[in-house]
């Protein structure tokens, strides 16, 4: 028989643990529950539900292993047990029970669960939590706000018996902490003096008695399946990937570690010590993305489901190549992206992308890669890529890395998803804290100059003094448009957030006609500019605030598409510079305007050719038409082309022909080239090229071909003919307007 059970109590199994006896095998993960979830399992506890079982492996070889995430001693045993399923729950409860704060990562983390003494007989009462603006974490079970709106929470926390303990419920004698009532250290009457003052007191019995039913949570029975000790580590391993499966309380990333670490022994304390290098440098990253990584970089793609055919020695040279790419993908978001840290993400997953990327180069990225891997990086994460079907998603992005395509290969999978990459006032409407596009905006307006109104620094994710993260406040105060009716999405749109470094919870409740005025005394016009707020007085008044929203989301869509699309570089560049570059996506060679060399005549074809690669340009963010340079950077002259002109046979002849073939074929012509077309002449080995030059067009540019027009945009290094839908979704996000 290879597993035996044991009856055991939560008091029997935290002495397990305070002695060492009770530890961790490598292939677990670390503690992981919130407050919130020790709350949940003390109420079962305490009404005697059901919590499961506890499976533990007993072992006399020296297996990898390591403590939990609490003070543990050392035992002659050490080893003998490790603990396979349980490790939240019992971390969790030695915790409370010992009144002693988890320790993860070398750092404290106090867990304090309150009771109750006054709570409702009968079963729990489920109570939503109370969105508070102002709460300091997300895991307290109170609010830090106004007095009107916290004694409306408190009203509605008497309803539990157990909470998480916040600063107002810990000033109200009816809440104890559980770890003082375990800790032995106060008797009953000690314990509800606050309370009570007379031992007389009717209520004194009812909540001495509740005290004791709580102290019986000691006493609980766990059953304890216990695994031969004569099992191997790696079909125990197995046996821990099947347990947790089954149910929801592990990852794939989870279950993947397990089977790594089961192959390659002490390669967890590795993957940890590089979690610890990234953290200390600002950037922290969980297990589960280091998992998935090692499994990209090891087997070429993202799916859990190959762990199982790699070898150990696989593993160790995927974790080589895990580590470079890694370490230059953090790199490039932090300083190139200005991405401080991976809440700026709308997926993690893009560490991984963009390292495979830089791996893909050689981690030699031109000027070029450089700006179109941040471009697709800022409309990937806005448009929430890796959301839902995240696997397919990434190892789509990775073949196309692995087949040698660029960054306009990943951002043609974009638009094939989205239509287009840019972004409208419309993708922002309804959009809160939580929406993909968050982390951009706050890089859009970062871009353009913004700064904290307070302080006059420069925002930053990283400002000394506070958690790394996104600060920020609402610009009309939730209070006010709550009393005025407005919706929820309309108070917590991104159009109502400003950005800052420190909030100031003393002006949180102040309506912007009252403090803006302030804001632009102290620290002038570039404070709302650069956070693109309307500075007319007229939108900051409360009737006015829908129309403040759409006037700043107009702005913040223009924000964020300065990141998406780039303005054309005005510095000249020499022809012969240019040439060395090779074709691009705003860059194109034309061996002639109108003489086919093969056929040895003028051909209308090759002047179609020129018109539409002039409108791909215009439609999308400009370039550079070279004529007289074939695909291969060779040489050839605007000659040909010159001699079946039948009036004037040079350069002034060509540019004459040049722009009557755009005004004829283009609509508007006269529009499109009189503000956005400029075309020069170059002597390059003897012989002339025609340089045009492209800028963006206002409006959608088309080619004429008989009855119909045609639209074209520039993408990668070719121009594409769009088809109805595709034209339609182009326009609406290119010009929202």
């Amino acid at each position: 028989m290879f597993v035996k059970k044991i009856d055991t109590t939560v008091k029997g199994l935290v002495q397990m643990i305070k002695d060492g006896e009770l530890r961790l095998p490598e292939m677990q993960r670390r503690y992981v529950w919130t407050a919130s979830r020790v709350r949940d399992l003390l109420d079962s506890l305490y009404r005697g539900y059901p919590s499961g079982m506890i499976l533990v492996w007993e072992t006399d070889r020296e297996m990898p292993s390591r403590n939990l995430s609490i003070a543990q001693g050392e035992s002659p045993f050490k080893g003998h047990k490790l603990l396979l399923d349980g490790q939240q729950r019992l971390t969790s409860l030695t915790a409370i029970l010992c009144g002693e704060p988890i320790v993860a990562r070398g750092r404290k983390r106090p867990i304090e669960v309150l009771f109750n003494l006054d709570h409702p007989d009968g079963p729990p009462s489920d109570v939503a939590d109370i969105d508070e603006d102002n709460v300091d974490s997300d895991d307290t079970d109170g609010a830090n706000g106004d007095a009107t709106e916290r004694l409306t929470v408190n009203e509605q926390l008497k309803q539990r018996t157990f909470v998480v303990a916040n600063r107002v419920l810990l000033e109200d004698p009816t809440w104890v902490s559980v770890s003082d009532v375990f800790g032995q250290k106060k008797t009953d009457g000690e314990l509800l003096m606050r309370l009570i003052k007379d031992l007389a007191d009717p209520r004194f019995n009812k909540f001495s008695q509740r005290l004791q039913a709580l102290r019986k949570i000691a006493d609980y029975q766990y059953v304890m399946n216990v695994l031969d000790k004569e099992l191997s580590y790696e079909e125990v391993a197995n046996i821990f990937v099947r347990v947790n499966s089954l149910g929801v309380k592990l990852r794939g990333s989870d279950l993947a570690l397990a089977q790594i670490t089961s192959r390659w022994p002490e390669s967890l304390a590795l993957f940890e010590s590089f979690q610890d290098e990234c953290e200390a440098s600002g950037f922290a990253i969980d297990l589960g993305l280091l998992a998935r990584a090692l499994v990209v970089f090891t087997a070429g793609q993202s799916r859990f489901r190959v762990v199982s055919k790699l070898s150990a020695d696989q593993l160790k040279a995927g974790w080589e190549d895990t580590k470079k790419a890694l370490r230059f993908s953090i790199g490039f978001l932090r300083n190139n992206a200005g991405i401080e840290v991976p809440e700026l993400l709308s997926s993690t997953l893009f560490v991984i992308t963009v390292g495979a990327f830089a791996r893909s180069r050689k981690y030699s990225l031109s000027a070029e890669e450089q700006a179109g891997l941040k471009r697709w990086l800022y409309a990937a994460c806005g448009r929430g890529h890796y959301s839902g079907s995240s696997e397919t998603k990434l190892d789509a992005d990775l073949n196309t890395i692995n087949r040698g395509g660029g960054t306009e290969q990943l951002l043609d999978t974009l638009r094939q998803r989205f239509g287009r990459v840019e972004v409208s006032a419309a993708d922002l409407a309804g959009r809160g804290q939580q929406s993909s596009w968050f982390g951009i905006v706050y890089l859009a307006l970062k871009a353009k100059g913004a700064f904290d109104w307070k302080t006059g620094l420069t925002l930053s994710c990283q400002h000394p003094g506070k958690a790394p993260g996104i600060d920020y406040r609402h610009i009309f105060p939730k209070a006010v448009l709550t009393k005025a009716a407005f919706s929820k999405a309309e108070i917590h749109e991104l159009a109502n957030l400003a950005f800052c470094n420190v909030p100031d919870r003393r002006e949180a409740n102040k309506k912007p006609e009252k403090y803006l005025p302030a804001v632009l005394a102290a620290q002038g016009e570039a404070a709302l500019k650069t956070q693109c707020i309307p500075t007319d007085p007229t939108f900051w008044k409360t009737e006015e605030f829908r129309t403040f929203l759409a006037l700043r989301r107009e702005a913040l869509a223009d924000a964020v598409n300065g990141l998406l699309v780039p303005v054309i570089d005005e510095t000249p560049v020499p022809v012969e510079s240019l040439i060395g570059r090779g074709e691009s996506e705003r860059l194109e060679f034309k061996s002639s305007a109108r003489w086919d060399a093969r056929e040895k005549r003028p051909n209308k074809v090759l002047e179609g050719v020129v018109a539409k690669t002039v409108a791909g340009f215009l439609n999308a963010k400009g370039g550079s038409l070279l004529i007289g340079v074939d695909d291969e950077g060779q040489v050839l002259g605007i000659e040909p082309d010159c001699r079946t002109f039948s009036k004037r046979k040079d350069s002034d002849g060509f540019q004459q022909f040049l722009l009557n073939l755009l005004l004829q074929t283009l609509d508007p012509g006269k529009e499109a080239c009189s503000s956005n077309v400029s075309i020069e002449f170059a002597k390059v080995e003897d012989k002339e090229v025609c340089k045009v030059d492209v800028r963006p067009s206002r409006k959608p540019v088309y080619v004429v071909e008989g009855n119909q027009k045609l639209f074209y945009v520039r993408t990668g290094n070719t121009t594409r003919d769009f088809n109805m839908k595709e034209t339609v979704e182009y326009i609406k996000g290119r010009w929202a307007d």
